[in-house]
């Protein structure tokens, strides 16, 4: 199978570096026009550069936007009017005792992990389905069907991801547009290769030692008893932006290792 999207301008947001670098690396080697977003301007001009270095001959800008508040979102739309494949990526994670999260971290949760991609699908799910053509991912996790007591309030924003994206699909009905989620399990993003490392030290192990302890102790029923990498979960989003991929609709699709164990 041979994923052609030349001609299409692909979203992702929260894309300078980790899972979101990795879908955006992967659109553009399947010809896909890519926007690149983040919040800090030098960052969002180094992960252009660095886009164009690996990727010959790729075509991508990049626009600097805080999506966690409905002013970046307009900021951003003012600057990218149309798109034809949207990944709501975009998200932040703390772990945190429930007793100790305040009412301002639930309400910043919310606004980062789910509103931003409400926000982006509301303006550009329009023109996608005028054009009867569109792609619409939302980046949920595992954490989203197996809330994990360390971050309860991550976790409800993953839940809410889902329902979100569920919804939205059923607008597109009888449509060329389509709109789903994808669950990472555990995955080796800077961000998170970054957390294994201040534990470890703590821990007074290696980052290896450490993120095998993890596995074990707080997520035993992976099957594949590793983190896994940005590239392995950037591979099925890439497929959902696809052509190939016009039968699947409204959907949650997991690349999780095997974390969760139930099979609907």
């Amino acid at each position: 199978m041979k994923i052609d999207l030349s001609g299409k301008t692909a979203i992702v947001t929260g894309s300078t570096s980790g899972i979101g670098f990795a879908i955006a690396k992967g659109l553009a080697e399947a010809g896909a026009r890519v926007i690149v977003n983040g919040r800090n301007p030098a960052r969002v001009d180094e992960a252009v550069a660095k886009l164009r270095a690996e990727v010959s001959g790729a075509e991508t800008i990049g626009v600097a936007a805080d999506l966690a508040t409905a002013e970046g979102a307009e900021q951003f739309a003012a600057e990218v009017k149309e798109a034809d494949i949207l990944v709501n990526n975009l998200g932040i994670f703390e772990p945190k005792p429930f007793l100790e999260i305040p009412d301002a971290d639930w309400l910043r949760f919310f606004e980062t992990n789910v509103l931003s991609g409400v926000r982006m699908a509301r303006l550009y799910l329009p023109k996608m389905l005028e054009k009867n053509w569109g792609r619409i991912v939302f980046i949920s996790s595992e954490s989203g069907l197996n809330t994990p007591p360390e971050m309860v309030h991550y976790g409800m924003t993953k839940t809410a991801q889902l329902a979100v994206s569920r919804g939205v699909a059923e607008l597109t009905a009888g449509s060329g547009v389509t709109v789903n989620s994808v669950l990472p399990g555990p995955t080796r993003s800077e961000g998170v290769g970054d957390f294994f490392a201040k534990m470890a030290a703590e821990a007074g192990l290696t980052q290896p030692e450490m993120e095998a302890r993890f596995i074990a102790e707080h997520r035993p029923t992976s099957l594949l008893k590793r983190l896994a990498s940005v590239e392995e979960v950037a591979n099925m989003v890439v497929y959902l932006c696809s052509p190939q991929a016009s039968a699947t609709n409204g959907a949650a699709l997991r690349v999780d290792g095997g974390v969760v164990k139930h099979i609907a």
